[in-house]
């Protein structure tokens, strides 16, 4: 057996995979069994009672991280004139217009989120087909098509995590690093989870929240009591 896939089923044997363990465990256990040489990225799944099939029923929106995701999140931003400027001074990484969409257009995908001034999203559009199933399109829902594009830059770069429901009904979002300390992963856990609830659609009946589990890029999930996250969030 590979070293890799010996290593997996190492750590897969020492989850109860009966259990429901509490957020703090969970956490512990997740960096417990992290093997890998580099820092992995600790992921956040949530099943929740939704039909994402009915418009109504959608989940999407955004939030920023207290404790970041601990990598440098490269920004792109569609902006002209003054906009143009203030994106530059907020940090952003890449700036400009058609000279962007031509790059895009060419396979050019230097970046993880993008944002543009509503004034742009002529432009943008025409490479909406590109950028939509990377998850890379800009919206308003999540703040990403704004004129105030100074602060939007700000967030991106500080760790905002964007989130949207996918056909199975699951949430899939970063929490951040195998190397941050337990309470900085839960402290942004908490914080997605109580986003999800407040973004939760008035025609969702029944359990919201049904499953939550966590994993590290190569470690086995971990199931998390969703009880012992909602006491918290109170």
């Amino acid at each position: 057996m590979p070293k890799i896939a010996k290593k997996q089923q190492e750590a897969k044997g020492k989850v109860d995979r009966a259990r429901n363990y509490s957020l703090k465990e969970g956490l512990d256990l997740v960096k417990g069994i992290s093997f890998a040489k580099f820092d992995e990225t600790v992921d956040l799944a949530v099943r929740l009672g939704v039909d994402p099939r009915h418009a109504d029923q959608m989940v999407r929106g955004a939030v920023v991280l207290p404790n970041g995701l601990g990598k440098d999140v490269r920004v792109l931003v569609f902006a002209k004139g003054e906009k143009e400027k203030e994106a530059r001074d907020a940090g952003a990484d890449h700036v400009g217009a058609e000279d962007l969409v031509t790059k895009i257009q060419g396979g050019w995908y230097d970046f993880d989120t993008a944002i543009a001034t509503p004034d742009m999203m002529g432009v943008v559009g025409k490479i909406g087909k590109l950028l939509g199933p990377r998850g890379l399109m800009p919206n308003p829902k999540v703040g990403t098509v704004t004129f105030d594009v100074g602060r939007a830059v700000k967030e991106a770069k500080s760790g905002k995590v964007e989130f949207r429901v996918e056909k199975a009904g699951i949430i899939h979002a970063p929490v951040g690093k195998v190397s941050f300390d337990a309470e900085k992963l839960q402290e942004n856990i908490l914080a997605i989870v109580d986003a999800l609830m407040k973004a939760k659609p008035s025609a969702a009946k029944g359990t919201y929240l049904k499953k939550i589990s966590l994993s590290s890029t190569m470690g086995p999930g971990v199931r998390v009591d969703i009880s012992d996250i909602s006491t918290q969030l109170k």
